[in-house]
């Protein structure tokens, strides 16, 4: 049986965390492996719509998303976290909570994430438009031990994708592909995960990197 972990990415607003965890995710499933994938902001709208943006409203957002991840990882169930969880005490206490826990760093320079921003968020976190916007008027904590750090400004997709599988079946979460059994699930089985997800409101989410 596999043993539940948590795979946790962190990072600005941009810089990646939803692209490459929903790929990551669609793999584990793909192998056969129970995975769960959740969004810091769906898990806001859906779980903490009363928090704000403060400080302690955002490491209660956090702390939350931890504790249905050590349910899921108690439970035999890998959780597959995108957040930007932008304080390392907060990341810290996360970490001991879960144990099994892969942090991985999605570093993208601010000045590369401010010029791409499809959605113009920067341009209003800039003008004073969206208030307390981690990285501009709030503070984001860059890790500093992180197990898999994601140069998503200068990786490909593929790339960042094969350095993360190559972490976890280099140190034991998951069989390398060439021993799995249970991979490959039908186009039905694929349409249906991604129906589950849409309706969970990860449709939007996967645009970012």
């Amino acid at each position: 049986m596999e043993k539940g972990f948590t795979v946790w990415f962190t990072g600005l607003s941009g810089s990646g965390k939803s692209t490459n965890s929903y790929r990551v995710y669609m793999e584990l499933k793909r192998r056969g492996i129970k995975a769960e994938l959740l969004d810091g902001d769906i898990i806001r709208t859906n779980f903490s719509q009363g928090l704000g943006f403060s400080k302690n409203d955002r490491d209660i957002n956090i702390r939350r998303i931890g504790f249905v991840s050590y349910l899921l990882n108690k439970n035999d169930i890998v959780s597959v976290v995108a957040a930007i969880s932008p304080y390392r005490k907060t990341r810290r206490l996360n970490r001991d909570l879960l144990g099994d826990y892969v942090e991985v760093f999605c570093d993208c320079p601010i000045n590369f994430l401010e010029k791409r921003d499809p959605k113009g968020l920067y341009k209003k976190a800039r003008s004073g438009e969206i208030a307390n916007f981690t990285g501009i008027s709030d503070p984001y904590e860059a890790p500093e031990n992180s197990e898999i750090i994601l140069k998503t400004a200068y990786e490909s997709e593929d790339e960042s994708f094969e350095k993360v599988m190559s972490y976890l079946e280099y140190n034991g979460y998951v069989l390398p592909d060439s021993e799995c059994t249970l991979c490959d699930y039908s186009e039905s089985e694929e349409k249906e995960i991604k129906e589950h997800l849409a309706s969970l409101g990860f449709a939007n989410r996967i645009t970012e990197i």
